[in-house]
């Protein structure tokens, strides 16, 4: 497996016209979660994925396993719960971000929030490049949280950790979230956090460089910036070998129109990272800004969660670090653009022309509804 990504999903009802959930007469359903969104969109970009989670033995945990699974996702290790319920959630068509947003979560006690060291395989967890973790699931009970802990420990031959901060205040319900969210990020290897949630959890107000200074462990840590962008920051590591490009990985792109690391070889400003026993080096707090391309946004749902996967894409590929974040700025309109949490992403083709572009033609770019549909129809023609 190129990623395993561990944590709950949950069956999602979206409005069939605007309103409050007290008007809406009628909800469509969808599938959505931090990590299995990640999931799909890596393996709708040809990557190699495992989904593991539980859901319960009921109608709605079949057409998770099944929603996913369609994406090209391995659902073969999600668990069965004979007693607990597959979490659902409703939600209305506005922005999040907005104050007129509704959500309605039905998750307490869901078969996922018993995942625990005990009912998990940890070996089929660890059997990837990449483990793809969450702050959502750290907060889902205590069980869990003993499982994130884990899986985050140091260890020989652990997996390349992605860890995305998640910070969802309303899940936490005491104020532990911040401090446990910010000692699993020191783990990880690879950290997304947002700017403004890097403030909302850890009170960090100086920008991106301020919350490298706060996480000088992570090799690689992206700080997302909303509408304006991502600032990565990479420290020099020999472990990024892990993630050279492989053989069952066809697609080849263009040499880039001006040398730059990858992001295995360290950005700008990178220090080498101690090694155990040491003392950190000084965070690299220069940073790699990569503005985001305009999007004419329907619904903010799951942004995150595909730049993640464009993100992680641009790694395992061994993209050069600003066209990785070009990715991530990608797959992150692809789901800003439709009204549902999950988006199929832009194909090869259209990644490789959009990313080599210059810093002109980028910052012109200008995507809507519907810009990835040509390439997905022409993908449909080339594949049987």
């Amino acid at each position: 497996m190129d990623v395993v990504a561990l944590g709950e999903s949950m069956v999602t009802f979206l409005p069939t016209r605007p309103g409050r959930l007290a008007d809406v007469p009628s909800f469509d359903r969808a599938i959505g979660g931090a990590e299995s969104n990640t999931a799909c969109a890596l393996a709708a970009a040809g990557h190699a994925v495992r989904w593991v989670s539980r859901v319960g033995a009921d109608g709605f945990g079949d057409h998770l396993v099944r929603s996913v699974a369609s994406h090209g996702v391995d659902v073969s290790c999600v668990g069965r719960d004979p007693v607990r319920p597959t979490g659902v959630y409703f939600r209305t068509a506005g922005d999040r971000a907005t104050d007129a947003h509704e959500v309605a979560y039905y998750r307490a006690g869901s078969a996922a929030s018993a995942m625990s060291v005990a009912n998990v395989d940890l070996d089929v967890v660890r059997a990837g490049r990449v483990l793809y973790l969450s702050g959502i699931t750290a907060a889902l009970s205590d069980g869990c949280l003993g499982l994130l802990r884990e899986l985050t420990a140091p260890a020989a031959g652990r997996p390349v950790l992605a860890f995305d901060v998640n910070y969802r205040a309303g899940l936490w319900g005491s104020g532990d979230g911040p401090r446990v969210l910010l000692e699993l990020a020191r783990r990880a290897d690879i950290v997304f956090v947002g700017e403004d949630e890097a403030e909302q959890a850890w009170g960090v107000t100086g920008g991106p460089s301020a919350v490298r200074e706060l996480l000088p462990e992570p090799e690689v840590l992206v700080v997302k910036q909303g509408a304006k962008g991502a600032t990565a920051f990479v420290s020099t590591a020999d472990r990024w070998g892990l993630l050279a490009p492989t053989r069952r990985q066809p697609h080849i792109e263009h040499s880039p129109a001006r040398a730059e690391p990858s992001v295995g070889e360290g950005g700008r400003g990178g220090t080498p990272r101690a090694r155990a026993g040491e003392t950190p080096p000084p965070a690299d707090t220069n940073g790699t800004f990569e503005p985001a391309p305009v999007v004419d946004v329907v619904a903010a749902v799951g942004a995150g969660d595909a730049f993640a996967a464009g993100f992680l894409s641009g790694v395992l590929r061994g993209r050069p670090l600003r066209r990785t974040l070009r990715l991530g700025h990608l797959f992150a309109a692809a789901a800003l653009t439709t009204p549902a949490d999950l988006a199929r992403p832009p194909g090869p083709d259209t990644t490789d022309r959009l990313t080599a572009l210059d810093d002109n033609g980028w910052e012109r770019l200008r995507l809507g509804p519907g810009w990835t549909q040509a390439d997905a129809a022409e993908e449909e023609v080339r594949t049987p």
